[in-house]
């Protein structure tokens, strides 16, 4: 089956040969994009069969990207394909209304199932997730930084990646102020009194790989 696939990520290499693997096995690129507000506008001008998103990009990210597009189009199927493997993130992903989520090392051909499983409706999480997240709800292990909203845990995985608050804005197309506050309500929630200590419980729960 031929699928109208719209593809969003902000490195043009990785973005160009995604499109060629789709292009060479019978489906149909109608949009590409680099940012999260161009992937809302292309999803909204071109209701494809599945929109396959980064999470870590400008002008808001996938996660962003990923709940403005559902709540515009409940039926829409989103696939998160990144290079993010944080049990936060899957979980951000997931509550946002992505349907799939696949790291960027995985095989072509899992690529591929991905796409058209979530083009039916299945949820899919790649090999590379799969066991982990098996046994992490097994476990019945609590959701990290349950607390938080999706944005604060998405400004948490930046200041824990290193970025300052200039660069978190400008990634996540927010105004200063926006972030300083977002930092601060973090701050709070973690219990601690400075960046660093905020750095070191978010990477021992995953974040900032």
């Amino acid at each position: 089956m031929t699928l109208r696939v719209v593809l969003v990520d902000d490195h043009p290499l990785f973005r160009d040969g995604v499109a060629g693997l789709l292009r060479a096995t019978g489906h149909e690129v109608v949009g590409v994009g680099g940012t999260g507000a161009e992937a809302v506008a292309l999803a909204a001008d071109l209701r494809p069969d599945v929109l396959v998103l980064d999470l870590h990009m400008p002008g808001g990210g996938g996660v962003e990207a990923t709940r403005r597009i559902r709540a515009a189009d409940p039926g829409a199927r989103i696939l998160v394909l990144t290079m993010d493997d944080a049990d936060a993130r899957v979980v951000d992903a997931v509550r946002a209304g992505a349907r799939g989520y696949l790291l960027k090392e995985s095989e072509p051909d899992e690529l591929l199932h991905a796409v058209a499983a979530v083009a039916r409706g299945e949820a899919v999480f790649g090999s590379a997730l799969a066991d982990r997240l098996a046994s992490w709800l097994a476990a019945g292990r609590a959701e990290p930084f349950a607390g938080f909203t999706a944005r604060e845990r998405e400004v948490l995985d930046l200041v824990a990646r290193g970025l300052g608050n200039a660069a978190i804005a400008e990634r996540l197309g927010l105004a200063p102020k926006t972030v300083r506050n977002l930092v601060s309500a973090v701050l709070v929630k973690l219990q601690v009194t400075d960046r660093s200590a905020a750095i070191v419980k978010a990477r021992e729960a995953g974040l900032g790989s």
